[in-house]
């Protein structure tokens, strides 16, 4: 059975990403190995340092007709051409977006639903139309429904020959153990801080130092965080975080509330992405350390940590960590930010 061509036109093809330069080398000596290419792969490593872009760029490695000796991809055949453009038959994404054909859009989705996966089951059954290989990319992987992540267990342990399954993750101890186990890890570590600045000068951001530090390293997260709307608001929640017997709770979660509907929960994710790593800083400094995510603060902070039980400030920190991983399932997230904020004024009683 042969997989159908894509009928062009139905669904714009997703982002891209450009391979960032600090990936290169890994990439390179991975695809050196391409003879031994693992049937199941596993990307993992912080949020904002390129697996997404790694996973397409091997991705395209395995779908390219004339792979360069080294076993990168040409980026000219037609194999090449048709994954960057969303149209190759034997290359399938699930991600975040589903496309809508109604309304001839894609939307976002919090979780990677079981049916998405069933399909992937469909595709990798069909033969490969290109004749080279059939490859699926799910990102982020944790965000797969459990039932989703069970039904791709028999792929994984029996895959089609020629399929190739990558999956990225930024939470891998979020995923099932029966999922980790029959995949081949693939860590991605943070980039050397002087060549993540040199990128960011280059991508135009002002102050590249202190967007790296707000970012933890992580210069794509850096990159998304440096526009001046996002900057604002963000001194506006550190500003209220200084001065916790004040600390307006109800106005702060109003500022997520006040969003529009889609754009509520990448509000209160950010929110939680700065208060995580506001008690951070508070734990680093309570144990004798600085400010490592909000130098610009650091005087405050190393006001407000001696004033912190230091059992009280790893319940709270923790108690964040577990709300950002409830993001993808049904909330409010003003609620939610009022009860976070309610907590963090009660660490200073």
């Amino acid at each position: 059975m042969t997989a159908p061509v894509p009928d062009a036109g139905v669904a714009p093809a997703l982002p891209w990403p450009a391979l960032p330069p600090w990936l290169e080398g890994a990439a390179a000596e991975a695809l050196a190995g391409r003879a031994s290419w693992p049937h199941a792969l596993l990307i993992a490593g912080p949020r904002g340092v390129g697996k997404h872009a790694l996973a397409l760029h091997f991705a395209q490695a395995l779908l390219c007709e004339s792979p360069r000796p080294d076993g990168a991809p040409c980026g000219q055949c037609p194999g090449c051409r048709y994954a960057v453009a969303g149209q190759h038959p034997d290359l399938l994404r699930l991600e975040l977006s589903t496309f809508d054909e109604a309304s001839g859009e894609w939307s976002s989705v919090d979780t990677i639903a079981v049916d998405r996966v069933r399909a992937l089951i469909d595709f990798v059954l069909l033969s490969a139309h290109r004749q080279r290989a059939k490859v699926a990319v799910i990102a982020p992987a944790e965000r797969m429904h459990p039932a989703a992540a069970n039904a791709l267990l028999k792929t994984l342990e029996e895959p089609p020959p020629g399929t190739f399954v990558i999956l990225v993750s930024d939470q891998p101890g979020r995923l099932p153990a029966t999922i980790v186990s029959r995949c081949r890890r693939f860590p991605v570590s943070l980039p050397p801080p002087a060549q993540a600045l040199e990128w960011l000068a280059a991508q135009g951001v002002a102050a590249p130092e202190a967007a790296l530090a707000q970012a933890g390293g992580a210069p794509l997260l850096a990159l998304a965080h440096a526009d001046a709307t996002t900057q604002a608001e963000r001194r506006a929640w550190q500003d209220a975080l200084c001065d916790p017997a004040r600390l307006p709770v109800i106005a702060l979660a109003q500022r997520i509330e006040s969003a529009g509907k889609d754009v509520r929960k990448p509000r209160l994710a950010l929110a939680l992405d700065w208060m995580i790593a506001w008690a951070a800083d508070l734990a680093r400094v309570n144990a004798g350390g600085t400010a490592r995510r909000n130098p610009e603060c650091a005087a405050k902070i190393a006001v407000l940590a001696p004033r912190v039980a230091p059992i009280g400030l790893f319940r709270y920190h923790r108690s964040l960590l577990r709300q950002r991983a409830l993001l993808a399932h049904p909330l409010t997230p003003r609620l939610v930010a009022e009860a976070l904020l309610l907590d963090y004024k009660a660490l200073f009683r």
